[in-house]
């Protein structure tokens, strides 16, 4: 069991918190991020197109999506769930240039956990309904402390903007849906890598969408930023990693057991980028090693009864 949990805690959670970073270091750079979301998906989906014509099962597992949405073996609504993406990498790359990752993340992990138990309640991940049990709701109380401990370090000092607050919460809400329904959508396909184009290709058709509205009705400017660090250009090779890895994840454990392993890797990057890599303004404090490991003793409590049952 530790194995596949460490590939989702690097390949998922510190993909994830890198990812923020990048995106929000491009939108401070940009000054707009619907332009950071918009690179990042587009970058992210030309790497997987060229990675489905090279690979035949990946290029074999995207037509199945469709053919699977034709029968009805596969809910409709499934399909375009990278939309969801698009409009989470939106509120990403504006909330993390405003407060650092560390504080992106305490927001987010706040809602996607309160919605991962919801969301395997009603069944929308392919392992179907997951009862609500002392020990999951334990699991997730015990993350939620961890991210409020966690961003008190940066909640004490001076007020941090509400509207990034509760974007990085509202991101947490609808990124526990798009990981059930991508789950979904991995089973049909049953190759993680044509998951991950099919949904790299409706989040680039959203954030396409809100940066041609946003140009047509608030009068954005689009400029390419001529200084900042290369590693901003990388969100959507970081986006890939995540995507993939959450799209072969949640299948086999549940989007709850998958987003508390990702979010220890988010937290553990998160603590190591603020202190390499800080936004400024934004420092690292101890509370912020005290919720990576109050995260790591949600996740132990989390998949305990499973991996005993899985040892019997």
């Amino acid at each position: 069991m530790f194995g596949p949990f460490l590939l989702i805690f690097v390949f998922g959670g510190c993909a994830s918190a890198l990812q923020a970073r990048s995106n929000g270091e491009l939108t401070h750079h940009i000054g707009n991020g619907l332009v950071a979301a918009n690179w990042s998906f587009l970058s992210g989906l030309v790497l997987l197109t060229i990675m489905v014509l090279a690979i035949p099962a990946a290029r074999a597992s995207v037509s199945r999506i469709w053919r699977s949405a034709r029968s009805g073996s596969l809910a409709w609504w499934a399909v375009p769930t990278g939309a969801i993406g698009g409009v989470f990498v939106t509120l990403q790359g504006f909330s993390v240039a405003l407060v650092g990752v560390a504080t992106f993340t305490v927001g987010m992990v706040a809602g996607q956990t309160a919605n991962s138990i919801a969301v395997d309640r009603m069944g929308l991940s392919p392992i179907g309904r997951t009862p609500i049990s002392i020990r999951r709701v334990g699991a997730a109380g015990i993350a939620v402390a961890a991210v409020i401990v966690a961003g008190q370090g940066h909640m004490g000092g001076q007020a941090l903007p509400v509207a990034a607050i509760l974007a990085a919460f509202l991101g947490g809400v609808i990124v526990a849906v798009q990981q059930a329904l991508q789950g979904r959508v991995n089973v049909a396909s049953r190759n993680p890598v044509g998951t991950a184009w099919n949904t790299f290709l409706f989040g680039a058709a959203v954030a396409a969408v809100l940066l041609v509205i946003a140009l047509l009705g608030f009068d954005t400017h689009v400029h390419v930023p001529s200084v900042g660090p290369f590693w901003m250009w990388l969100g959507g090779v970081f986006g890939v990693s995540f995507i993939v890895t959450a799209s072969w994840s949640v299948p086999r454990y549940g989007v709850l057991i998958f987003a508390l392993v990702a979010i220890s890797g988010q937290l553990a990057a998160a603590l190591v980028l603020d202190l390499l890599a800080p936004v400024e303004g934004v420092g690292l404090q101890w509370q912020l090693i005290a919720g990576v490991t109050l995260t790591l003793a949600a996740v132990a409590l989390a998949s305990w009864r499973r991996s005993m049952v899985r040892a019997t």
